[in-house]
């Protein structure tokens, strides 16, 4: 390799692995490739399922006990075109790991009647309707066994080659 490469390599890892911090975010600085985006429940239509969990925020007790029985699951997640969706009221929401806007966040909160202080989880089917609502923790195994007993679920497996 020439040093031209390198160091336009170099370069590039540089401005990839720029800190990014909730105020450049927010603002809409144009200085980095991470931004807040929208999310808009209707693109998933079809395509992928919505686990939505809404809590106060990330220092909810309840919410922590939800994601710890999630986080060792995003293997399933995948296999199941299931998306985690993550609503709060005082901090950031996300949609799988990717921020997104306070206005996508209070949408869903009006959708589904979740008021700022309460906790829910709420799983939506590709065809858009509310499969479970639960007001406590859930299980990502009890979460995986409602998605692969939908008749849906149960064709994806029968293509995948598995039963």
């Amino acid at each position: 390799m020439n040093n031209s490469v390198l160091i336009a390599l170099t370069l590039l890892a540089c401005i990839v692995l720029l800190p990014v911090n909730k105020a450049d975010i927010a603002q809409g600085s144009t200085n980095h490739a991470i931004k807040m985006s929208s999310f808009n429940l209707s693109s998933q239509k079809w395509k992928n399922r919505v686990l939505l969990v809404f809590a106060p925020s990330v220092d909810n007790h309840t919410y922590q006990q939800q994601m710890q029985l999630l986080q060792e699951h995003n293997s399933g997640f995948a296999d199941r075109d299931l998306v985690l969706v993550q609503v709060l009221a005082t901090d950031e929401s996300y949609a799988n790991r990717q921020p997104i806007d306070e206005s996508s966040a209070a949408k869903l909160r009006d959708r589904f009647g979740v008021d700022k202080g309460n906790f829910r989880v709420i799983l939506v089917g590709k065809d858009g309707g509310v499969k479970r609502s639960d007001a406590t923790p859930v299980q990502a195994t009890a979460i995986f066994k409602e998605i692969d007993a939908m008749p849906m679920r149960q064709q994806e497996m029968q293509k995948r080659g598995r039963k």
